[in-house]
């Protein structure tokens, strides 16, 4: 008898497992798989910081939550509608994020008494009545997964390890999740292990043979494609995201890429993506430090590259007096900054907006450099795009704020025109710009205030630059007082002039009336905006805006925020763009912040914008 499907605008799920138990390769297989199907979708991995955690602990827990609808949605989710739990501490570390009535699949075969005991459970959550709430379905997937390997030429520990491909194929059973991409992932991934390769394809298969035989799932489900704008879409991650921006502002400036970086979590992938692309003239250096790599880094854009360096907070703080070496060199430079949590090593994993200050202050003398920050994991294309602009029509290093949500993240990204590009021409200088055909290497263009980019080698261009203080035309040492205060007032307006190239902040106020405004940064704007439609279905008035240019602000940010009544600041700090604003508009802003590693949820968030429109009424 064929089973009942039943239709959903909606679902997120959550697989979580150890971290060597392949949750975040499910997850991401699952996420492939509905993004073909044309979904709408946004994903928060999450996982233990070590390469291999204790198994079987809450500190070991690996997880990948995945929410996906038939209309346009903006975050991960609050809450899971299914867990899948292979093991106690996977129950524990997440029961508690779970809604009554959720759906919960448990891999019996891992609820031994010493893995039970390892996490604190006094008894059996599955027979002591404390899951009584929930829809369980109980099933030994790891003996499952096994006997169906019989006949297959590989270890039983093999064997074992293939129990993620069964909870895949039984949640792509439950879904109606097409399997063709998961299939041809495994072929080219295995191609050189037949048996293992055999081993998945055969787990994947009785898992979905599993759910259409188990009298446990009465129901499949079907969440239809979304409707959104037509173009040509593929699922993205941030950092993926931030590679192909960058290798589009090189095409776009005709400049070629150059990587210097060192690895460090989660800001990795952005180096390992531009590593193949060697074909768009990218060259990567793997340095031996983050000194290394922004040192290698700002060389190149001396010798008229694209200088681009990747980083997290604590290779930020290392790279910091090149970046003021940058800054008095005036030369582009692009610095990612894939923000996660600290102080010092921190949380690598985990996500933060913690580096604001940093990015803006965190050099010795007056450096000002231009901040740009993403919104979404598919932003961060035009962030990277935006920051090459800056950088190169400017003269100056940018930082690009990224963070550990967004570069893991996911979501459906469609593709632009090329031709829609912005084109940025570098202007390198060819011929000498003094009137007695000498170059002056600090001469400035009118507008932009940028100096002169002489390739070096380019005959009659011979100029010095360096980290000591330097005449305002000719580039030579200066000690002068008035030449001093001259330049660094200059560099201070170079990167002021900048607001005239921002476009006018867009602030969503549907009603034209509302008293208050949410206005964020980063990644918080998932949540926000998920926040903000609560409120209004609800009735209440909101109005919404985001920032992507954090140095300069947009012009009319001051204006904007002068008329609303009061001005919500949600952060995953401790108040650093809220501290901002209230020194440059004297505005007297509401900070809501949290810093747990994880972004807001919208019902937080949404029930503090609800406090504060009721506040003043």
């Amino acid at each position: 008898m064929a089973k009942q499907i039943e239709q959903l605008d909606r679902v997120i799920i959550r697989f979580a497992g150890d971290s060597g138990d392949g949750m975040q390769l499910t997850g991401d297989r699952f996420t492939q798989d509905t993004a073909s199907f044309g979904n709408d979708l946004s994903t928060l991995p999450n996982f233990p910081a070590e390469i291999r955690a204790p198994a079987g602990t809450l500190p070991g827990v690996s997880s990948f939550q995945l929410h996906f609808a038939d209309h346009d949605i903006v975050t991960p989710g609050d809450a899971p509608d299914v867990l899948v739990a292979m093991n106690p501490a996977a129950l524990k570390a997440n029961i508690g994020d779970l809604p009554k009535g959720a759906t919960v699949i448990v891999n019996t075969d891992e609820f031994t008494k010493r893995s039970l005991a390892k996490v604190g459970y006094g008894t059996d959550p599955l027979g002591d009545g404390s899951l009584d709430g929930f829809k369980v379905s109980a099933a030994p997937l790891t003996s499952m997964t096994v006997e169906a390997l019989t006949g297959i030429d590989i270890s039983k520990k093999d064997a074992q390890r293939a129990k993620n491909m069964f909870a895949l194929g039984l949640l792509s059973w439950m879904y109606n999740r097409p399997t063709e991409g998961t299939t041809e992932f495994l072929k080219s991934k295995f191609a050189a292990k037949p048996s293992i390769l055999a081993a998945n394809l055969a787990a994947f298969r009785a898992g979905w043979n599993f759910g259409e035989t188990t009298e446990d799932f009465a129901v499949s489900y079907e969440i239809k494609p979304a409707r959104l704008p037509a173009g040509t879409y593929r699922n993205i991650t941030g950092n993926l995201a931030t590679a192909y921006g960058l290798i589009a502002g090189s095409e776009r400036s005709g400049l070629p890429l150059f990587l210097g970086s060192y690895p460090i979590t989660p800001a990795s992938d952005i180096l390992h993506e531009l590593s193949r692309h060697k074909r768009f003239g990218v060259r990567t250096f793997q340095a031996e430090d983050e000194i290394a790599g922004v040192g290698a880094a700002l060389g190149a854009a001396f010798g008229g590259a694209l200088g681009v360096t990747t980083t997290s907070g604590p290779g930020m703080v290392l790279k910091q007096e090149t970046i003021g070496l940058a800054v008095m060199t005036e030369l582009p430079l692009v610095v990612v900054d894939v923000q996660r949590a600290g102080p010092s090593t921190g949380m690598p994993t985990k996500t933060e907006q913690t580096d604001l200050l940093l990015a803006l202050h965190g050099r010795n003398g007056e450096s000002p450099l231009p901040v740009v920050a993403s919104a979404s994991p598919a932003d961060c294309f035009d962030t990277a795009l935006e920051a090459v602009r800056l950088a190169v029509t400017y003269r100056t290093p940018v930082v690009m704020l990224s963070d550990g949500y967004l570069a893991n993240g996911s979501e459906p990204w469609r593709l632009p025109s090329v031709d829609a590009l912005p084109v940025i021409e570098p202007g390198f200088a060819a011929v000498p710009n003094g009137s007695d055909g000498s170059f002056l290497p600090y001469e400035r263009d009118a507008r932009t205030l940028a100096r002169p980019w002489a390739v070096p080698g380019t005959a009659g261009l011979e100029h010095r630059i360096g980290g000591i203080e330097k005449h305002a035309r000719t580039g030579d040492i200066s000690y002068t007082p008035a030449n001093h205060d001259l330049m660094v007032r200059t560099r201070q307006a170079k990167i002021d002039a900048i607001a005239r190239d921002i476009a006018p902040l867009e602030v969503s106020d549907p009603t034209g009336d509302a008293d208050v405004l949410v206005l964020g940064w980063g990644g918080t704007y998932g949540s926000i905006t998920a926040a903000v439609r609560r409120v209004r279905r609800a009735g209440g008035r909101v109005a919404q805006a985001h920032l992507r240019h954090l140095n300069p602000f947009p012009p009319d940010l001051g204006e904007t925020l002068s008329r609303y009544d009061r001005v919500v600041v949600p952060e995953i700090n401790l108040g650093q763009l809220a501290l901002l604003l209230r020194g440059r508009f004297l505005v007297d802003v509401i900070g809501y912040n949290k810093v747990r590693g994880l972004p807001f949820k919208a019902e937080e968030l949404a029930d503090v914008l609800q406090e504060v429109i009721d506040g003043g009424e």
